[in-house]
C-alpha cells in the first residue's frame, strides 16, 4: 500500500493512496486547484485513480473532486444524502470499495455536515484488520468538527456524538486516525500542528471527546470559531447549485 498526504490551501489535507502492486488508487478531499498534481502523483507511482472521494459537501474551499473524476475516468462518490447537483455516485454505511489488496469502508459519521462520511482503510497483505481511518471534518488530532457551519447547530453536535462514540471511537485503539484538516484550518477547534494521530491516543488526549452526552453537547456547541469566508460561494460551486 502506498499513501500520499497533501497539504492544501487553508490548511487542509487531501489524499491519495492504494495499492501499488495492481496499480490502482483512490483520491481524497482533492482542491480544485490541485487536480494536475494529483494526475502527476498517480502517474510517478504508476497508479490510475479508480475513485475520487469528498468526505463531505465542503464549505471552505472549492472541490476538485468532479474535475479530477472527469480528468481520470474515475468514479465521484459522496454518501448518498449529498445534497448535490452534478454526478456522483452515492454510497452508504458499511459499503466496501476495493483498490488491489486494499479496502476501504465507507462510515456514515453526520455531525459537521449531514453527507459526512469517513475511510476505514485495511491493507490486506499486511492484516485483515484495518490500519487507519481518514476521518475528513469529524475528528482531528486534538480537536473534533464544528457542527454550525449550516445552522441546526444543538442537532448537529447530537449528530457529531452518535458519530464519533458509536462509528469512531469503537474501532481499535491501534488505528491511525488522518484528518481532512490541520492546525490553522477554521472547520474544527483545538486541532493539532501534529497531522497524524492514533484512536487511542485521542480517546486519552482530545478534549473535545468529552465521553458524558450533555455535557459533550454544551461544550462544543459553546465553542466559538471564525466565520469561514465565502462559504455560501464554496458551497453553491461544490453542489453544483
Amino acid at each position: 500500500m502506498f499513501l500520499i498526504q497533501h497539504p492544501c490551501e487553508f490548511s487542509s489535507l487531501a489524499y491519495l493512496f492504494g495499492c501499488a502492486g495492481k496499480g490502482v488508487a483512490m483520491a481524497v478531499d482533492v482542491h480544485a486547484d490541485d487536480v494536475y498534481r494529483f494526475v502527476e502523483m498517480a502517474e510517478q507511482k504508476g497508479a490510475s485513480i479508480r475513485y475520487v472521494v469528498d468526505t463531505h459537501v465542503h464549505a471552505d474551499h472549492r472541490s476538485g473532486g468532479p474535475a479530477l473524476a472527469r480528468r481520470t475516468g474515475a468514479e465521484y462518490l459522496l454518501h448518498e444524502s449529498a445534497p448535490v447537483k452534478h454526478p456522483f455516485r452515492g454510497v452508504r454505511h458499511g459499503e466496501r470499495l476495493a483498490l488491489g489488496n486494499v479496502s476501504v469502508e465507507v462510515l456514515h459519521t453526520p455531525g459537521h455536515t449531514d453527507d459526512h462520511v469517513c475511510l476505514l482503510v485495511t491493507d490486506h497483505s499486511r492484516a485483515d484488520e484495518p490500519w487507519c481511518l481518514l476521518t475528513g471534518h469529524t475528528l482531528f488530532p486534538g480537536g473534533v468538527g464544528r457542527p454550525d457551519l449550516h445552522g441546526r447547530e444543538r442537532e448537529m453536535v447530537e449528530k457529531l456524538y452518535d458519530s464519533l462514540f458509536g462509528s469512531v471511537l469503537s474501532l481499535p485503539d491501534h488505528v491511525e486516525i488522518l484528518p481532512g484538516a490541520q492546525a490553522g484550518s477554521v472547520c474544527g477547534g483545538g486541532i493539532s500542528g501534529k497531522p497524524v494521530s492514533t484512536l487511542g491516543f485521542e480517546k486519552r488526549h482530545n478534549r473535545g471527546l468529552v465521553r458524558d452526552r450533555e455535557a459533550f453537547v454544551d461544550a462544543i456547541a459553546a465553542i466559538e470559531l471564525p466565520p469561514v469566508d465565502d462559504i455560501s460561494a464554496f458551497y453553491a460551486f461544490n453542489t453544483g447549485t
